[in-house]
């Protein structure tokens, strides 16, 4: 039976250096970039989500190269046989590997848990399926798990696909675009949602000597190899979104976190410019970030999360806590992430008597009856963000229990041993 946790802020006051974990987002870009290089290119400071030890032993698994220099120490990444690969709840590494696995040389069944075989892949299927790759489906039409067979011969190098869909169907043809025999002309159709994560793919490819070009709403990459070279990646943003937020809602703030950049790859560095307007200041020295919270009235009333929707919640639930009665717009892509997590979020916070009213295509929320319970109790939905962007409520609400508390493992395991670190009481 899964454990909950207890969560008691033991001071309001949050003084404290955290080191977070490698980005998920980049490090599970990397590890494909990796394992088709054919050992060309290395990745340093790899994070340890459960969703990326996931990737890397599958991805460990396809190279005997790779297994020979990684047999010692990497013995506990050993993962399935070729016939079936079970990603789990892993969404990144569900998108990526088929991909990937489309233009191998092995049959493979690539499956995952109960709520992967509902989250859609049509799209991403159709596309390879039009590059050439022979890709069936195990169980319902558009979705998990899937066979994708041996032999792919590449019919065209022009694939048409929508830009408000998953970053992540996009990524994946790019990250194999070099290696496809005529190359690959992506052309996007209206506006491109998540173009941060895009341009993520785009740069980590480039470092590793992967050129491309971007006109218009078309993206090329031309049939080239690899270059030798290290992609170290970065503590993760999204992450640090959490702790921005913990910075929000105490009364006194300081934290470090080292090697975060101003500089960064990742879409949700946007939680600087973001968490501004609560407030907290972001200064970048001695190789990190320095959180710093001063008083300052909110003003900001409308949130875009078009480009970091997965900053959504925690920001929701800071201007909940806060009472603030923010607009929301960008939320497309959250009723098909982990769980519905525009359903999720008008749930548990309606536990406060604040509403997230949907209309069309912009929230806003009611915290006209908002309260503060003596005790709370949230449920996570298998969803690792729910748990971590509800967390800081322990700040406002006197006990604060959160479900299944080993689901910050897919992307966070460390947070509840941070939340002690900076004087959170858990039990």
């Amino acid at each position: 039976m899964a454990k909950n946790i207890i969560l008691r802020s033991g001071s309001k006051h949050i003084n404290t250096t955290i080191q977070l974990t490698g980005s998920k987002s980049e490090c599970n870009r990397a590890l494909v970039i990796e394992a088709l290089s054919n050992g060309r290119v290395k990745v340093t400071n790899v994070s340890d989500a459960a969703d990326t030890v996931t990737l890397a032993g599958i991805l460990r698994n396809q190279s005997q190269e790779s297994r020979a220099k990684n047999q010692e120490s990497d013995s506990q990444l050993e993962t399935q046989s070729l016939a079936t690969v079970d990603i789990g709840p892993a969404g990144t590494a569900m998108r990526f590997l088929t991909a990937y696995f489309a233009i191998g040389n092995e049959d493979v069944i690539l499956t995952g848990s109960e709520r992967m075989k509902q989250r859609p892949i049509g799209i991403l299927v159709n596309a390879l399926r039009q590059l050439g790759a022979d890709i069936d489906y195990v169980e319902n039409d558009g979705y998990p798990p899937l066979h994708i067979k041996a032999g792919f011969e590449q019919k065209t190098d022009l694939i048409t696909i929508k830009g408000d869909i998953s970053s992540q169907y996009i990524t994946a043809l790019l990250l194999i675009a070099a290696r496809l025999p005529q190359g690959l002309k992506l052309q996007i159709e209206g506006e491109l949602t998540s173009r941060p994560y895009v341009e993520m793919t785009l740069s980590m490819l480039q470092q590793a000597g992967i050129q491309h070009q971007w006109e218009d709403n078309t993206i090329s990459i031309a049939n080239q190899e690899f270059k030798e070279t290290s992609i170290w990646v970065e503590p993760d943003w999204s992450a640090a979104s959490y702790w921005y937020a913990i910075a929000a809602l105490a009364e006194e703030a300081e934290l470090f976190l080292p090697g975060l950049t101003a500089y960064s790859l990742q879409g949700d560095s946007a939680i600087t410019e973001i968490m501004a307007n609560f407030g907290i200041t972001s200064q970048f020295k001695d190789g990190g970030v320095y959180l710093k919270k001063e008083p300052k009235p909110i003003q900001r009333k409308i949130f875009d999360m078009i480009k970091c929707p997965d900053l959504a919640q925690t920001v929701i639930v800071v201007c909940a806590a806060l009472g603030h009665e923010a607009t929301f717009t960008g939320l497309e892509t959250l009723k098909i992430k982990e769980t519905d997590r525009v359903a999720a979020l008008q749930n548990e916070l309606g536990k406060m008597g604040v509403k997230l009213v949907e209309k069309g295509q912009v929230y806003k929320l009611d915290c006209s009856e908002k309260f503060i319970p003596e005790k709370m109790t949230i449920a996570t939905y298998e969803d690792h963000r729910m748990a971590m962007a509800f967390a800081p409520l322990a700040l406002v609400i006197p006990e604060l229990e959160i479900e299944e508390e080993k689901v910050v493992e897919k992307s966070y395991p460390d947070f509840w041993k941070d939340l002690e670190k900076a004087g959170f009481e858990t039990e």
